[in-house]
């Protein structure tokens, strides 16, 4: 007997990219018979049954000006980067709980069974599975991160895991693992001094009445599920509650594309190249010299290219190039005609590059995007081109080199194989996951101890201060003692010596 739990998804970024990953697992939910209530500022187009929309469309507004800011952004130094993220975090975290819906949902006799929650700068809106005591599902949207890793206790060696948002690889430099360390505690101690605080501030604004604080309920979370893989990422510690299902959003099976994408992939004697910088970098934003640049690129091409573009219109459009303000990338990537896809690098679109076996040219802007193409790069089946001095030169010279080196399609082919080859789908083994958290009461068997110990008690080093320290001790004052003894001997015989001269 199958039975239906009552699920509350918090989904709040105003990425729509983070939407289809959490909106993928809520939908599978929904088809098995699950109630699930989703606070998303998207909606589900179309409806389905079982799948209740909570929309908070102001989040959309609030975060307007920094998304058309993005290129701008790429300018700044990863310190300012930084803060510009936890600053909007904290904004958007408060922007969702002033909702109507939210409050409405606040104010009612509803209950759920878990509470999944995206892990992305909302640590706040935790509040909820805390304000309808049912257990907290943290969903990883862009992989393995300290927000995420934190909240269940995996290691983070510093040696091997690169900070998500520099380009590193999981085999460093002893000068890179300086670099890694650095940044990893920058970013350590501008989240427990400066955000984390301000987050638990606007936890107890709107949840006076909860018996625990913020950071109580983040570390004591049932799950987290993570969009990643270690084919596609590197491989790194988790502890048993901390589960990959990285490409759960992915189309196992191509839909047919509208006629008229159909039409112009097929008749591309030469290929196909698709080009898309994101939901949230928008390509019509991008300034008129970088712009320029690349239609240079495009014009001079054999290939035809699809260009998710957000204006009707294009100047000097060539006319080998497609643009619309949207395309079904999945698909699009899954016809055996696409050659390239230029990326900006986010996760989804590697993920599905990689799936169906497209190499990629990468220009990342923001957030993850660099350490995402720092391993399609050391993998071999992409290129990096660097925004900043972006031009038709550099990016035709990468388009050339990876279509017509075999390396970088087998490459990806093989890794292709890799992630395919799982034991079961992502999207099954999330479903399982969290139906077992609830069928186990909150799965606290899985709670790891690590996360009850302060940062002298976890790194041992009050252990090692006693068994090291106390060694070293002993053998200094043998060492010591031995020494006093000698210098003492000595000093006895001198004396007998001259006696016996004298004699």
């Amino acid at each position: 007997m199958v039975l239906a739990y009552k699920y509350l998804a918090v989904l709040p970024t105003a990425s729509k990219s983070h939407f289809i990953v959490g909106s993928a697992l809520m939908k599978a939910l929904a088809q098995k018979g699950h109630e699930v209530y989703v606070i998303s500022p998207f909606l589900q187009d179309p409806p389905i049954d079982n799948y209740h929309d909570m929309p908070i469309p102001r989040v959309l507004n609030a975060a307007a000006a920094t998304l058309r800011n993005f290129f701008e952004l790429n300018e700044r130094s990863w310190y300012g980067r930084i803060f510009t993220r936890f600053d909007l975090g904290i904004q958007l975290t408060e922007v969702a709980l002033k909702e109507p819906k939210v409050q409405q949902l606040l104010n009612s006799n509803q209950t759920f069974d878990a509470v999944i929650c995206e892990v992305s700068l909302s640590e706040a809106l935790f509040g909820l599975s805390e304000h309808f005591k049912a257990p907290l599902i943290g969903l990883g949207t862009f992989g393995a991160i300290s927000w995420n890793t934190d909240m269940v206790g995996s290691p983070s060696p510093p040696s091997y895991v690169p900070l998500l948002m520099i380009r590193l690889t999981d085999r460093m430099t002893l000068m890179e693992r300086v670099q890694n360390l650095a940044f990893l505690t920058l970013e350590k101690m501008i989240m427990e001094w400066y955000y984390l605080p301000r987050q638990a501030a606007i936890y107890r604004k709107y949840f006076p009445h909860l018996p625990r604080d913020m950071y109580e309920v983040r570390k004591n979370a049932a799950l987290v599920l993570l969009n990643t893989h270690v084919s596609l990422a590197y491989p790194r510690p988790y502890v048993p509650n901390q589960i990959e299902v990285g490409g759960m959003h992915i189309n196992r099976h191509r839909k047919p594309l509208p006629e008229k994408i159909e039409k112009f992939i097929n008749d591309s004697k030469h290929g196909v190249i698709y080009f898309s910088m994101g939901s949230n970098l928008k390509s019509k934003d991008i300034p008129v010299e970088k712009k320029n640049e690349i239609l240079k690129a495009f014009k001079n091409l054999k290939q035809r290219v699809l260009w998710k573009f957000e204006d009707k219109e294009l100047k000097d459009k060539p006319e080998n190039v497609l643009i619309s303000d949207w395309f079904p990338q999945d698909d699009i990537l899954a016809h055996k005609n696409v050659q390239v896809f230029i990326t900006h690098g986010g996760l989804l679109s590697t993920m599905e590059s990689i799936y169906h076996g497209v190499p990629l040219v990468g220009i990342p802007i923001y957030g993850d995007q660099f350490n995402n193409m720092a391993a399609v790069e050391n993998k071999g089946y992409g290129l990096t081109l660097d925004y900043r001095t972006l031009s038709a030169k550099s990016l035709s010279k990468a388009l050339e080199r990876v279509m017509h080196d075999k390396r970088f399609k087998q490459n990806i082919m093989t890794t292709s194989q890799r992630y395919r080859d799982q034991d079961m789908l992502p999207l099954d083994k999330a479903i399982y996951w969290v139906e077992h958290v609830v069928r186990q009461n909150g799965a606290q068997y899985l709670h790891c101890a690590g996360l009850d110990l302060n940062f002298i008690q976890y790194h041992n080093l009050d252990a090692m201060l006693i068994l090291y320290g106390v060694t070293i001790l002993v053998i200094f004052s043998v060492l010591y003692s031995m020494k006093l003894l000698i210098k003492g001997l000595v000093k006895t015989l001198k004396p007998n010596q001259k006696m016996v001269k004298k004699n």
